[in-house]
């Protein structure tokens, strides 16, 4: 059963990284993914706070972007603490870590993106994950270390190992979407909207967008939906069409 793979977000310190790749041995999880760490790659200090894991970071991919970071996964989670007034759910670590089991059980890849230490995730980051991933914590201190997030989520993971659902029944051959064919939708549909100025004024854009965004995220679109989504899409932007005759295909 794949793990989820563990997305650092412009992580700023070499240590912090480090202490999540252990983390991540600690609890099974391998796939790491660094998202335009601070100080560069490879990071010295991050290796000397990895206490065994460094075949974890030897193996972390790095990327530019957070949405080039989660392309290959159907299923994403955004660590935050704070009110991003986003309509998405809200799951604890042991939910998400239940969601996670059930969707590798159909060989659905997942995913948490966890932000950098100071500020934590972009609005525009959390805007790709399809729930948002809450650690309860006391309201006097909610914000946890990037390291400590790392372990709780990967301990969930490891004390779900028996408590997996049953694996859903579906019917068709399709698959849920991959977020590189969402973000494929999403690049259609805005710039169609840019075209025809729905999305003329420039203020209100960017919020504009991630409700979009989240609309269709929360829908758990499969990829036959998504080739269809784009259809009509085309097919509003070139027009009407005259019906065929009678008897003639379509």
């Amino acid at each position: 059963m794949p793990p989820p793979a563990v997305i650092l977000c412009r992580p700023q310190l070499g240590e912090n990284i480090g202490a999540a790749a252990r983390a991540m041995m600690n609890f099974g999880l391998a796939d790491l993914r660094l998202v335009a760490p601070r100080d560069g790659w490879p990071n010295p200090a991050a290796e000397a706070m990895a206490a065994g894991a460094t075949d974890i970071l030897a193996n972390a991919s790095i990327y530019q972007t957070a949405k080039e970071a989660v392309a290959d996964l159907t299923h994403v989670w955004a660590t935050t603490a704070r009110q991003r007034y986003m309509l998405k759910p809200a799951h604890t670590p042991r939910h998400a870590a239940q969601a996670m089991r059930a969707a590798a059980t159909g060989g659905e890849a997942a995913g948490v993106l966890f932000g950098p230490e100071r500020t934590g995730l972009e609005n525009d980051e959390v805007a790709l994950a399809d729930a948002i991933l809450a650690i309860p914590a006391s309201p006097r201190s909610s914000s946890l270390n990037l390291a400590q997030a790392v372990l709780v989520t990967g301990y969930e993971w490891f004390q779900a190992a028996d408590a997996s659902p049953a694996e859903e029944v579906r019917e068709g051959r399709t698959r849920p979407a991959t977020k590189e064919e969402l973000e494929g939708f999403f690049g259609h549909l805005i710039g169609e909207l840019d075209e025809c100025g729905f999305l003329r004024n420039r203020q209100h854009r960017p919020i504009m967008v991630r409700n979009i965004r989240n609309m269709f995220l929360r829908a758990g679109l499969f990829e036959q939906e998504v080739r269809t989504l784009r259809g009509i899409v085309t097919c509003l932007v070139s027009g009407r069409k005259p019906l065929p005759p009678p008897g003639e295909e379509r």
